[in-house]
């Protein structure tokens, strides 16, 4: 299996260090490995995606081991479907794909943000990875057994396109606790996360859990954390410093898994 051309829609063929599908479009792969399946005219804006900045504090803080207990549930889903061919959306720098590919036969990793994929690339050769839109999937229909979802917004109707017949489709959402201490040092009305399991059209749900446990973050750790957040954005310099010293921050985590299953 291979990508399709996000232009034409017809099969890319690997030619050397390029995609080539029938139509002449060409994909030629970075030096890292990957290859950019998002033509200009599907940007939103020049560099779409997480910064760099945010993606560097979300590798240290996935790389301090917080949340390998979603990994490892997710992984354990993975086991059972035992997926020849899986997709990861919204993969980030890689920290769940390389885990997911020990798994599955053939894996991929896809992000629109170019500089995670680029480091995911570099740093974990051994999965395919792809700058592309999680709305317009580079993938032909009904070619996947799995994919994976962690908070990335990919709609229904594409799943449904790429997912097998029989396929799988886990996502993983905030609970209605999840982080509620960070957000408790940057609002000041503090409500729970709103709680709704989305509709999946041509999908049955047959699996889901809710993980919770508590976190003691040091204050780089829970620096990193809110920099890898949206709520980064409505943070006070104030708020950064107070993580920074923190000797001990303790926040909770409160993950929704579903695992919905494609009709046949």
């Amino acid at each position: 299996m291979s990508y399709s051309c996000p232009l034409c829609h017809a099969p890319l063929e690997r030619r050397d260090n390029s995609y080539i599908c029938p139509q002449r479009h060409q994909f030629d792969l970075a030096k890292e490995g990957y290859v950019n399946l998002l033509p200009v005219q599907f940007k939103r804006s020049r560099d779409p995606g997480d910064s760099a900045e945010m993606m560097q504090a979300r590798r240290a803080f996935l790389d301090a081991g917080h949340y390998q207990p979603l990994r490892d549930a997710i992984s354990a889903y993975l086991q059972t479907f035992a997926p020849i061919d899986l997709l990861d959306i919204g993969c980030g720098e890689g920290y769940y794909t390389h885990a997911f590919a020990a798994i599955a036969a053939h894996s991929w990793g896809l992000d629109v943000s170019k500089s995670a994929i680029r480091a995911a690339a570099k740093r974990y050769p051994q999965v395919n990875f792809c700058v592309a839109s999680s709305q317009r999937l580079p993938f032909d229909d009904a070619s996947l057994d799995a994919v994976v979802r962690i908070y990335a917004p990919c709609n229904a109707q594409e799943l449904a396109r790429v997912v097998r017949p029989g396929g799988w489709v886990i996502t993983a959402t905030p609970g209605p606790r999840h982080l509620l201490e960070l957000k408790g040092l940057i609002y000041d009305d503090v409500r729970l996360h709103e709680q709704n399991t989305e509709e999946m059209t041509g999908f049955t749900l047959c699996h889901q859990q809710q993980l919770a446990y508590p976190m003691q973050l040091n204050g780089s750790e829970a620096e990193a954390l809110l920099q890898m957040t949206p709520f980064a954005w409505r943070a006070k310099p104030a708020v950064r410093e107070a993580l920074r010293q923190q000797e001990l921050f303790g926040c909770q985590t409160d993950f929704a898994i579903h695992c919905w299953q494609r009709d046949a």
